[in-house]
């Protein structure tokens, strides 16, 4: 059995244990326990086993516990393969299966000891080996420190001190700059220290250098292999482009602001009405009354249940309204925006905003929408 040793596991997670097959009689049953260089469980992990012969291909789980089962396995032999988010671990070679139950485990300790004698290899496959497992060791050690300088930025940033975590961050690229991840955190605190600054050019470099970070962290996301196995991808690249909208939109360059909300919006339509919302917002506080009005329709046909929305594509509309004489008479439709959030939030903190509007253009209030409220008679 030739065996061949790929990448250490670095981090260990949790799934459920594959379902099995069934053929008692005629095929064999697999199994087996994967641990990592630290002797923990491999878990979340996927075990392919590969027939040689017959082209028969069974993909497995482990469990939480690195462990992996299946019953009906055609007899023969196998490549057998462990991968971790789409990484290869590891892999023997022509394993093979019989009508008796086969263990084969993936002990990644054990299999480092093995290299280290050159068992089983010629000289030349021994040395690639190692050079393997020396490029693994120094990735192991390289996210350990990367994620000291996270945690120490995260913590820092907590606490209001954003000079620190932009420093520790700059610091953590300097030992890899390809991790989307520290771009973007790094992003997130030239932003959030912008609003610190005295001096207006300084806050301005800040957004800006905000918005080249998250840029670098969506271009390195996008170019990631693994990254586009991750079935959350697309939620996170949304995330990274909402806030590389706000970072636009503090920069005062709202038509890049806009776009990058509605790639957001796209990508994570679960999401669409917060991002289009925040979209509408930088609209409206532009002064683009027009633009405004169609970014809280796009939020209604998202979440027609968020009452902010209607408020203010209500304060849009009234923008619009005109004077005849001493009576101010406003668009079409603004009146039903102000009492649909009245509907949905009759207590919400735009409540009396609401209805000072309604009054202002002379509107009826409704405890409903399509429900007149009658007003108290005087005495």
């Amino acid at each position: 059995m030739r065996k061949y040793f790929i990448l250490p596991l670095l981090l260990v997670l949790a799934v459920g244990i594959s379902a099995p097959l069934a053929f008692a009689q005629t095929t064999g049953t697999v199994k087996g326990v994967c641990k990592d260089m630290d002797g923990k469980p491999i878990a979340q992990a996927e075990v392919d086993w590969t027939g040689t012969e017959s082209g028969h291909v069974y993909k497995l789980k482990t469990n939480n516990k690195g462990e992996y089962f299946s019953l009906g396995i055609v007899p023969g032999k196998y490549n057998v393969k462990l991968s971790k988010e789409g990484k290869e671990i590891y892999h023997f070679t022509n394993v093979p299966v019989s009508l008796d139950e086969v263990v084969q485990d993936f002990d990644m300790k054990k299999e480092q000891a093995a290299l280290a004698q050159g068992q089983g290899m010629s000289t030349e496959q021994a040395a690639k080996a190692k050079e393997a497992f020396a490029k693994a060791e120094a990735e192991r050690k390289t996210v350990g420190t990367l994620n000291e300088k996270l945690n120490a930025a995260k913590a820092a940033s907590d606490a209001g001190d954003f000079e620190t975590a932009i420093t520790t961050l700059n610091e953590a690229n300097q030992i890899d700059s390809t991790r989307d991840l520290i771009w973007f955190k790094l992003g997130d605190a030239y932003r959030l220290s912008a609003p610190k600054q005295t001096d207006p050019a300084e806050k301005q470099k800040r957004y800006e250098m905000a918005a080249t970070d998250y840029q670098k962290a969506i271009e390195l996301r996008g170019a990631s292999d693994a990254a586009q196995k991750d079935p959350e991808n697309n939620k996170k690249m949304a995330a990274y482009y909402n806030n590389l909208a706000e970072a636009y939109s503090k920069a005062n360059k709202v038509d890049d602001s806009v776009a990058n909300y509605n790639k957001a919006a796209g990508l994570d339509p679960s999401g669409a009405g917060t991002y289009l919302f925040n979209e509408g917002a930088v609209l409206t506080n532009a002064g683009r009354v027009d633009d405004a009005i169609v970014a809280f329709d796009k939020v209604i046909a998202a979440d027609p249940t968020k009452a902010e929305a209607y408020y203010w594509k209500g304060v849009n509309l009234i923008g619009k309204a005109t004077l005849k004489g001493d009576k101010m008479v406003a668009p079409e439709g603004t009146a039903e925006a102000f009492q649909k959030y009245l509907e949905l939030q009759p207590q919400g903190r735009m409540a009396q905003p609401a209805k000072d509007m309604l009054a202002s253009i002379g509107a009826t209030i409704e405890t409903g929408f399509g429900t007149t409220k009658k007003k108290p008679v005087k005495k």
